[in-house]
C-alpha cells in the first residue's frame, strides 16, 4: 500500500477474526481467542508493511512471515486468503484429513517455510533467515510473530542473545502480549516492561505498543523497521479474544471454538466493520540479483593413501572445504566446538559464509533450518551428545521436511577419558526416529568425504557421526558410498558380523583372529545405519545361517543393533546385539572397548559362544 489506509486496516484485521472464527466452529477444534489478538498486527502487516508477492510465497526476496505461535494458524491462513493465494471456501475445511489447512502450519503450505507450533522455536529459525539475507545481499526483513506464553522457552533467549550479537537489523519479532496462557495467565500477564528490558539486555531495539490492537499505532512503529544495526522486537499489549466483547480477555477459552450460535454472536459485532483484503495493493519486494546457490555436478576428486590415520572428525573438516568451495549453496555453522568437529576448517577459508551461534544448541540447529529454507545447504557441528538438547528442533525441522546437515562428533565410549557426559551413546536412536532422517555413521577417511558429497547434493535431514580416535584409510579413493548402502570387506561362512565406525576396526581384527582358528565370517560395514543397506546384510546372513552380530559404539537401545533386528527379524534372521550395556566412566579408549565387551576379544568370544 502507497498510502497506509487506517481504516481499512481495521476492516481488514476484523475479517480476519471472521474467518479463524468461521473455520474453527466449522473444524470444532482450534485456537480462535488467540488469532484474534494478533489480527490486527496481521492485517498491518501483509497488507499494509510486508513487501512480497502474494502470488508467489517462494521469491526469493519476499519478506519472510514466521508464526512462531503456530495454533494461530487460522489466522495465518485467513491473511493468505484474504491477500488472494487462497481461495476463501477453503478455509473451512480446516483440520480436515487431507487438506493442508492443518492444525498448525507445515511447508506443505507454499508461505509455511518451517513447521511451527512446538513453541519458542521460530525466533531461532528467524535468525538464519535474517543471516542468509546478509549472506545473499538481499533485502527481505523476516518477521516472527511470537506469543507471550512462549517467551518462557529458553530457545527463544538462545535466538534473541544471537540476533543481537550478529545486529540484525533485518529481523523483527513481534511479541502478542495478550496475557492469557493455556492453562492460566501468563507469568508476567500485562507487564511488558519486563519483556522490553529482557529484549534489551541482549541487544535489541525495542518498541512497545500499549494497545495492540490499534493499527494507526502498529503502523506508525512498523515504519520504524531497519533504523538502525539492531534487531527490533515489537512488544504488543493485546487482549485474547479482542474484538468480540463475550470472548475478550475472558479465562477458559484457550484452544476452544465458538459453537455455531456463539459465532454468530460473535461475527454480528465484527461484521459491521468488516472490509475484505483482496484486490488491496501489497508493495512488490525489491527486484534484487537472485543468489548463485548452483550446486556443481561433481565435487573435486579425494586423495587419501591406505593405512593413513585419519580421524573422521578431521576428515569431516577438509571434506566440508572440498564440497564447499564448489558448492556455493554450502554454509556451516558450529556451537564453539569447531576446534575439535574441523569445521574450522571451513571457517578459515569461508569465514563469510559461516557462523559461529556459540554455547546454544537448540538455536544452533534453528539457525541451520532457517538457512536451510534459503536455498542454502546447512551443515551444523557439535559433540554428537550435545544435539540431544535440541532434540525438538530436530524432531519438528523433520515435520519441516527441512534441508538440514547435522554433524556429530566425539562419539561413544571410544572417545575416552572425557567420561561419559561427553559420550554420544543416544544419538542414532534419536536421529533414526526423526521423519525423513538419514543416519549415516563413516569408518575412515574416505567414506566421510564421500557421504558428505551425498549428503550436499541430497535434499532432507541427514546426521553424519564421526568419530576422535584416528582411524585407518582402508577404502580406494574412487569407492563410492550411496546413502543406504552397506559394505561387505570379509566373505565367511559361520557368522556375519554388522559394524560401523570404530567398531569396524574391531570386527576386521577379530576376523583375522578366528581366521587364525579356522573360522571365517563375514563382515559388513554398515555406513548407512538409516536408511540400512537391508539386501547386503540379509544376503550375507543367508550364507551364515541367518545368524548375525551387531557390534556398535553405542547404547543397545535403537541404535545399530535394533536397526539390523527391525529390518531383518522377520526374515527368520537372528541378530545378537553387542552394545555398549551399563553407565561408562574415564578410561583409554582400548580399556573402555574391553570393559563393555565391543572390542576384538569380546567379538570373537561372542562368534565362538554361538557355535561358530
Amino acid at each position: 500500500m502507497i498510502e497506509t489506509d487506517i481504516e481499512l486496516l481495521k476492516g481488514i484485521a476484523n475479517q480476519l477474526r471472521i474467518h479463524s472464527i468461521n473455520a474453527t466452529t466449522a473444524a470444532g477444534s482450534g485456537h480462535p481467542t488467540s488469532c484474534c489478538s494478533a489480527a490486527d498486527i496481521v492485517a498491518g502487516l501483509f497488507f499494509g508493511q510486508m513487501k512480497y508477492d502474494a502470488k508467489n510465497p517462494h521469491y526469493y526476496n519476499n519478506d519472510r512471515f514466521i508464526l512462531s505461535k503456530g495454533h494461530a494458524a487460522p489466522l495465518l491462513y485467513a491473511a493468505w486468503a484474504e491477500n488472494g493465494f487462497i481461495p476463501v471456501s477453503e478455509l473451512n475445511k480446516l483440520r480436515q484429513f487431507g487438506n493442508d489447512l492443518e492444525g498448525h502450519p507445515t511447508p506443505r503450505l507454499a508461505f509455511a517455510d518451517v513447521a511451527t507450533g512446538s513453541l519458542g522455536q521460530g525466533l531461532g529459525v528467524g535468525v538464519g533467515m535474517a543471516l542468509a539475507a546478509l549472506q545473499d545481499n538481499l533485502d527481505y526483513n523476516t518477521y516472527v510473530l511470537l506469543g507471550d506464553g512462549e517467551i518462557a522457552e529458553g530457545a527463544v533467549w538462545e535466538a534473541a542473545s544471537l540476533a543481537g550479537f550478529y545486529k540484525l537489523s533485518n529481523l523483527i519479532a513481534i511479541v502478542d502480549a495478550n496475557r492469557l496462557g493455556q492453562s492460566q495467565a501468563t507469568a508476567f500477564g500485562h507487564d511488558i516492561n519486563i519483556y522490553v528490558k529482557r529484549f534489551e539486555a541482549f541487544g535489541w531495539r525495542v518498541e512497545t505498543l500499549d494497545d495492540g490492537h490499534d493499527l494507526e499505532e502498529i503502523m506508525e512503529v512498523l515504519s520504524g523497521v531497519g533504523l538502525d544495526e539492531r534487531p527490533l522486537a515489537i512488544i504488543a499489549k493485546t487482549y485474547k479474544g479482542a474484538g468480540v466483547s463475550f470472548l475478550q480477555d475472558k479465562d477458559n477459552w484457550h484452544g476452544k471454538p465458538l459453537s455455531p450460535e456463539e459465532a454468530i454472536r460473535a461475527i454480528a459485532e465484527l461484521q459491521p466493520m468488516a472490509k475484505s483484503g483482496l484486490g488491496v495493493v501489497i508493495t512488490a519486494p525489491t527486484a534484487l540479483p537472485a543468489p548463485n546457490l548452483t550446486a556443481p555436478g561433481s565435487y573435486p576428486a579425494i586423495s587419501y593413501n591406505l593405512g593413513d590415520k585419519i580421524a573422521t572428525r578431521e576428515a569431516y573438516g577438509a571434506a566440508l572445504v572440498r564440497v564447499g568451495g564448489a558448492n556455493p549453496a554450502v554454509v556451516a555453522m558450529d556451537g564453539d566446538t569447531k576446534n575439535s568437529t574441523y569445521s574450522e576448517k571451513f571457517f578459515k577459508q569461508f569465514p563469510e559464509r559461516f557462523t559461529e551461534c556459540f554455547i546454544a544448541e537448540q538455536n544452533l540447529v534453528a539457525v541451520a533450518i532457517g538457512f536451510g529454507t534459503r536455498g542454502h545447504v546447512p551443515f551444523a557441528s557439535t559433540f554428537a551428545t550435545f544435539f540431544t538438547r535440541a532434540a525438538d528442533q530436530i524432531r519438528v525441522a523433520g515435520i519441516s521436511s527441512a534441508n538440514l546437515k547435522l554433524v556429530g562428533s566425539h562419539v561413544g565410549i571410544s572417545i575416552g577419558e572425557d567420561g561419559p557426559s561427553q559420550m554420544a551413546l543416544e544419538d542414532i536412536a534419536l536421529f533414526r526416529a526423526v521423519a525423513g532422517s538419514s543416519v549415516l555413521y563413516p569408518a575412515d577417511a574416505v567414506a566421510t568425504e564421500k557421504l558428505l558429497e551425498e549428503m550436499a547434493k541430497t535434499r532432507g535431514i541427514q546426521f553424519l557421526r564421526t568419530s576422535r580416535p584416528k582411524t585407518p584409510v582402508i577404502y580406494k579413493n574412487d569407492e563410492t558410498f550411496p546413502i543406504g548402502g552397506a559394505k561387505v570387506l570379509r566373505e565367511g561362512t559361520k557368522a556375519t558380523v554388522v559394524a560401523a565406525g570404530v567398531t569396524l576396526f574391531e570386527a576386521l581384527k577379530a576376523a583375522d583372529t578366528l581366521k587364525a582358528a579356522g573360522i571365517s565370517i563375514t563382515v559388513i560395514d554398515a555406513y548407512s545405519v538409516k536408511p540400512l543397506g537391508k539386501d547386503v546384510i540379509l544376503a550375507a546372513a543367508k550364507k551364515t545361517g541367518n545368524t548375525v552380530i551387531t557390534v556398535e559404539d553405542h547404547y543397545p537401545e535403537g541404535g545399530l543393533g535394533d536397526a539390523v533386528a527391525g529390518e531383518l527379524s522377520c526374515e527368520g534372521v537372528k541378530v545378537h546385539k553387542m552394545a555398549v550395556n551399563g553407565l561408562p566412566r574415564s578410561g583409554k579408549a582400548e580399556e573402555l572397548m574391553a570393559a563393555f565387551s565391543i572390542d576384538a576379544a569380546a567379538i570373537v568370544k561372542k562368534v565362538k559362544s554361538l557355535g561358530a
